[in-house]
């Protein structure tokens, strides 16, 4: 049977319209304790934890961007963000959209909220709303409070991108709202299967923990070795993906797609979720959502959208395997040295020198690999060389490199002590920390391989 609720309606009674729902569920949602709890928590927590460690002398520097915390304020914000894409927005999402729908459930309430509403699609649409509202609210909260506390502990100063060049303070700002907003599409996507997973399964506890566990299933699959079609045809690509926002030039590709790939799995899940709703039968106590048969038929949607997006990825971009090579590799470290090396010259109060000046190339092998080696690793060792005017001998340094399979490398310097072999380097305000001796970096994983 369909939705019996033309039963209960009399002639010529209204529904009520969905702004109203909209608002008594809002209500409803702000009411409860938890959620109380989360709104104060993302707005307070974020900031004291930024500020804090902002005053500490051990940074995290397996975080990216922890390691400039102490230089500026706009690392805080990022940061976090490494964080909540990971851990905070895959559990808010659980709490919020993984149980608008199963609380009904376990309170028995539905008859009389389709007496009131009388419009099953209308509840549906006010429910979504009110959930949406909520997360974006938590969402807000964890960005403006990270923002707030590393501008007030550190202030607004020059942030050191991904590929070593300084962005001003006004171009970091901006920088990092646009990668705030864009790690939305990957939370929406999760707040559809929360909406799915609390239909379907009613008063299961698995709905509510659905979307984090979906998030998990994720992040194991960015660690493993996969294609990187398939990594960028999940939905979470977007959590990683911002750091693309902080080279120069921007490696949006991998980004844009993220975005779009979240986007779709958000509207495919929303979508199932009201196709099984306005069709689910209220009139029997016993009923209780569609059931673990419908999540599973549910299933195959995703399973086709994921091998079209996979498809289509392949087709469109140049970059095969891990899209990790070698020759990658070298342009992107070599690129990175020049940007810092000029950094640490301005420390040490030398004579300015440019990039094309400079003239930085990296060899690096992989393992025992020295031509062709691929992939990531935490075996790559790479010698940067480049050269002074008017100095006749060419500089070297070498690094250590642990190469994450979405790009991300920590650059580790082993010397000569002069140049990266110490984390410290002698100014004439003091020690300051040596930009040369650790650093981030990023492969662009659908860049062309340049031909040698």
């Amino acid at each position: 049977m369909t939705v019996a609720v033309a039963a209960s309606r009399t002639a010529g009674s209204r529904r009520v319209p969905v702004v109203r729902a909209y608002r008594f569920e809002l209500v409803k949602l702000v009411s409860q304790w938890r959620v109380r709890l989360l709104v104060l928590a993302c707005w307070i927590v974020p900031g004291v934890f930024v500020a804090a460690v902002a005053q500490q002398s051990t940074l995290p520097t397996d975080t990216l961007f922890g390691r400039w915390m102490h230089a500026t304020g706009w690392a805080g914000p990022l940061v976090t963000l490494g964080f909540s894409g990971s851990w905070a927005l895959p559990l808010l999402t659980s709490v919020v959209a993984g149980d608008v729908f199963a609380a009904e459930d376990r309170l028995g309430t539905w008859r009389h909220l389709l007496v009131a509403v009388r419009s099953p699609r209308r509840i549906f649409a006010a429910k979504a709303l009110a959930g949406l509202t909520v997360i974006l609210v938590l969402v807000a909260g964890l960005a403006c409070s990270s923002t707030v506390g590393g501008l007030a502990a550190v202030g607004s100063h020059p942030l050191v991108g991904l590929d070593g060049h300084t962005l001003a303070p006004s171009d970091a700002a901006g920088k990092v709202l646009l990668a705030w907003l864009c790690v939305l599409a990957p939370t929406l996507a999760l707040a559809g299967i929360g909406l799915l997973g609390s239909v379907t399964l009613g008063r299961s506890p698995m709905g509510l923990l659905l979307p984090a566990l979906v998030a998990l299933a994720m992040q194991l699959a960015q660690i493993l070795p996969l294609p990187v079609a398939v990594r960028l045809a999940l939905p979470g690509y977007a959590f990683i993906a911002w750091n693309g926002l902080f080279t120069s030039p921007v490696q949006g590709g991998p980004l844009l797609i993220g975005v779009v790939v979240g986007l779709l799995w958000a509207a495919v899940a929303t979508a199932l979720a009201y196709f099984l709703f306005v069709r689910r039968d209220f009139t029997s106590p016993e009923h209780d959502g569609p059931g673990r048969r419908a999540l599973a038929v549910a299933v195959l949607p995703f399973a086709g959208l994921l091998a079209a997006t996979v498809a289509v990825v392949a087709a469109a971009t140049t970059a095969t395997g891990s899209g990790i090579e070698q020759e990658k590799v070298q342009r992107s470290l070599a690129t990175a040295f020049a940007h810092l090396y000029r950094t640490q010259t301005e420390q040490l109060n030398r004579p300015d020198v440019t990039e094309a000046q400079l003239k930085a190339t990296a060899a690096c092998t992989k393992g025992d690999v020295r031509t062709g080696a691929h992939g990531p690793g935490n075996d790559w060792r790479c010698v940067v060389s480049w050269h002074l005017p008017g100095v006749g001998t060419t500089g070297q340094a070498v690094y250590q490199l642990d190469v994450a399979a979405d790009g991300r490398f920590v650059a580790d310097g082993d010397g000569p002590k002069e140049v990266n072999g110490y984390f410290l380097v002698r100014t004439a305000t003091g020690d300051a920390p040596n930009p040369l001796w650790q650093f981030d970096g990023s492969v662009e994983l659908l860049s062309a391989t340049p031909k040698g």
